[in-house]
């Protein structure tokens, strides 16, 4: 598509608008919601009559905060919460729609502008239902007692004796009623949100529950969907930024004669920012590339070979007990490994790994005198704000953030730097300029999933209980303060230098009974690479840590490994989960590994893990099969059967997809991904030397959906991703006796480990 467009002019968007034999037509959005962007701003900074005009309160404590009911009938959500490709829209319109008794059609989403939304958080850690959607639905159930109340009025009939339905409150036993619209339209509530207003009985629901289609996978489909890539404003150049060739190299000297054949392009430096802006992207890309510039050495890394003694020596700031449990309760858990019939240790190991978007991150600004607007796909709009201001010295009413659909961001990725980059360029030039990070910047420069070692100890009866465990974990402490941007570094603007992960401390410990437990986390002062959340930040390495070691234990007693995580478990949700996965792939009971694995040539075998996200919410449980080709280590990924419980069920078919991906996902991570650095630069910086899956790679996966209508739901863009790699690995132990402890399991790994 790179070739079709630079040498005919097309670009995706038009090949995609006009490639009426390629691309499939739906005829599917007259029936579905309309999902809105916020409105489009001003780019003179913050409108001052955009509230005020509208009337509209973003107090989350206020109802008409978060909605927004108009003389058509039709209700528009405010939310700080954004879809960042989970459904989140359909899901929250289920939800709201459901508690008014309007038609899901007739809402509309205004998402992540800083200008129009109430903050209620940004978007993470699988947050978006669970503390997003039931505050909206929380305010809508507030509403829908309003409107009763005053249709009671209009009508002449108690509200009890009313209902809602199709957006027209009437009698529930029949006759005359009025709609939501006449009734309410275009006025204000001026309620606070009733954090006791009763929900709808889930028995009663309609909408609640269904498969409704995302209205917005057409346009994606088709070109027409515009994401923060495709936005422009009048005026508008193109920037880049030129990174040192070193982390931490500053700049010498820039010849600006070396690009003077480039026209209408201004270089831009302060200290060590240097940038370039021009109207033409194609102008600022080469000149990106051809601009001669003398950077200071450095060599400050220590190399990504040898990561986990690193890790395993970096200063600690502090040790924290996790988890205690049991007789050995806040002392030295030596006495229960003592008595233990049998002992068992391994130390497992998770490499520093990329967002890898595969869209590198984009931002429009437009930094003006009176006030600034950016436009950004990062999952916080309002805690963007919030830096930029305090960073480039803005009062945060006069800065406007909204948020546009991106390529992907599965947590902090470069998304907030590009957004920086562009307001100091903006702020620098005096116009509207668009960033748009290249491959090169998108993997050696954002933010990565910091480095896991977990040393595990265990102790079992001579039935095979745990009578002990001890994980000890080597992990980056959290500083307070927002993650430091590239742009405010090199420009030489002061700036906080905080640092996190995400909860990366969580499922350090077992699910199953166990007599004597105890976490301990060593928090390191730093990490060698800056860090960030990456998708179930820290869970995915510590449940595979935490299954791999189980499965080690159930091997060493000879016992079935679905078997042995049953004996440990009286939770019937999770039983539940275990049972269903298992019998889903065709479970044979049997220890591991498989007596006779190969089959044509192939070691095959099968592998399971389970757990309870932060073991508080989702139950997740994954059974895999997989064929290893013992000449090279390859290993092909056959099935995967995943059995999962997140409560309330409010779009199976928007959480099937979330569970899928997630899968897929993880299994990129485990197999392919570590970021490579020496002691100057990341030098993974493309899809060659940073693989990640491949389509053909993607095996048959099957998902078993455990809906529990009276409980409440839980967010699903995270909890499958974390038993993925534990079971993968117990799967490849299960076909060659082989356990691998360090992630990735590249064939090189594996066939060194098969010779071994």
């Amino acid at each position: 598509m790179a070739n079709l467009s630079q040498s005919s002019g097309v670009s995706r968007r038009d090949f995609l608008l006009t490639g009426g034999a390629v691309v499939v037509g739906f005829s599917l959005c007259s029936s579905l919601p309309k999902f809105v962007l916020a409105q489009a701003p001003s780019t003179s900074g913050l409108p001052s009559d955009v509230a005020s005009n509208l009337g509209k309160p973003l107090d989350p404590h206020q109802v008409d905060s978060f909605l927004a009911f108009h003389a058509d009938g039709s209700v528009t959500i405010y939310t700080s919460k954004v879809d960042i490709g989970t459904g989140l829209r359909i899901a929250m319109s289920q939800m709201t729609a459901e508690e008014l008794g309007v038609p899901v059609e007739s809402v509309s989403i205004v998402e992540g502008d800083t200008a129009l939304v109430p903050d209620h958080g940004g978007t993470g850690g699988s947050t978006g239902i669970p503390r997003g959607a039931v505050d909206v639905r929380q305010a809508a159930a507030t509403a829908r007692q309003a409107i009763l109340n005053l249709a009671a009025t209009q009508l002449k009939r108690p509200a009890n004796e009313l209902t809602i339905a199709g957006g027209v409150v009437r009698p529930a036993a029949g006759g005359a009623g009025i709609s939501i619209g006449k009734l309410i339209g275009g006025r204000r509530l001026n309620l606070q949100v009733d954090a006791k207003a009763p929900l709808k009985d889930p028995a009663t629901y309609t909408l609640v529950g269904k498969p409704l289609l995302r209205p917005d996978v057409p346009a994606k489909c088709t070109g027409k969907r515009e994401y923060v890539q495709d936005h422009t404003v009048p005026n508008m150049l193109h920037g880049r930024v030129i990174r040192p060739p070193a982390i931490g190299a500053k700049l010498v000297s820039v010849d600006e004669s070396s690009i003077r054949g480039i026209p209408d392009v201004r270089v831009v430096r302060m200290e060590s920012f240097l940038g370039v802006v021009a109207p033409d992207e194609w102008a600022v890309v080469r000149a990106a590339r051809e601009l001669k510039a003398t950077w200071t050495e450095w060599e400050g890394l220590p190399g990504s070979d040898g990561l986990e003694r690193y890790v395993r020596e970096s200063a600690v700031d502090h040790d924290e007990t996790i988890v205690t449990k049991g007789a050995s309760k806040g002392g030295d858990p030596a006495t229960a490994f003592s008595s233990a019939a049998k002992q068992l240790s391994a130390t497992y190991t998770w490499p520093c790994q990329s967002h890898a978007s595969l869209g590198p991150s984009c931002a429009v600004a437009d930094v003006r005198e009176d006030g600034a607007t950016v436009w950004t796909a990062s999952q916080q709009s309002y805690g963007q704000r919030a830096q930029l201001a305090k960073v480039f010295g803005m009062p945060q009413e006069k800065l406007r953030v909204i948020f546009l659909d991106g390529s992907g961001s599965y947590g902090g990725n470069g998304n907030d730097d590009a957004a920086a980059d562009a307001f100091l360029l903006s702020r620098e030039v005096k116009q509207p300029v668009r960033v748009q990070w290249m491959r090169e910047d998108e993997h050696g420069w954002d933010p990565k999933g910091p480095p896991q070692v977990l040393e595990l100890r265990g102790g079992l009866d001579a039935q095979g209980r745990i009578v002990a465990w001890d994980t000890q974990m080597w992990i980056p402490t959290t500083v307070p303060g927002a993650r430091p941007l590239l742009a405010a570094d090199a420009a030489g603007i002061p700036q906080a230098h905080g640092q996190g992960s995400g909860a990366i401390s969580q499922n350090g410990d077992p699910p199953y009974a166990a007599e004597n437990v105890r976490v301990v986390a060593h928090w390191l002062k730093q990490t060698p690479l800056r860090p960030s959340n990456l998708r179930a930040p820290g869970k995915i390495a510590n449940v595979f840590a935490v299954e791999g070691f189980a499965d080690e234990m159930a091997a060493e007693m000879g016992i079935d490994a679905v078997e042995y995580r049953l004996r440990g478990l009286s939770d019937p949700r999770a039983i539940d989960v275990i049972k269903r996965a298992a019998q889903m792939i065709g479970w044979q009971t049997r220890p591991s590994p498989m007596p006779r694995p190969e089959q044509g040539g192939l070691l095959v075998g099968r592998g399971f893990a389970y757990m309870r996200y932060k073991q508080a919410e989702n139950y997740v449980a994954t059974a895999m099969e997989v064929a290893v080709e013992p000449e090279t280590g390859k290993v092909t990924v056959r099935r995967v059967t995943c059995a999962h419980d997140c409560g309330l069920i409010i779009n199976p078919d928007g959480l099937r997809n979330q569970i899928e991906g997630s899968i897929a996902q993880t299994l990129s991570r485990a197999l392919h991904e570590e970021v490579k650095f020496d002691r100057s630069r990341v030098t993974s910086v493309n899809w060659a030397s940073y693989p990640i899956l491949t389509f053909p790679e993607v095996p048959l996966i099957e998902v078993a959906l455990i809906d529990r209508p009276t409980l409440p739901p839980f967010g699903a863009g995270e909890a499958a991703t974390a038993p993925v790699a534990a079971s993968l690995a117990n799967a490849i132990f299960d076909a060659t006796g082989v356990r691998l402890r360090s992630v990735p399991f590249t064939a090189a790994r594996l066939k060194g480990a098969l010779k071994s």
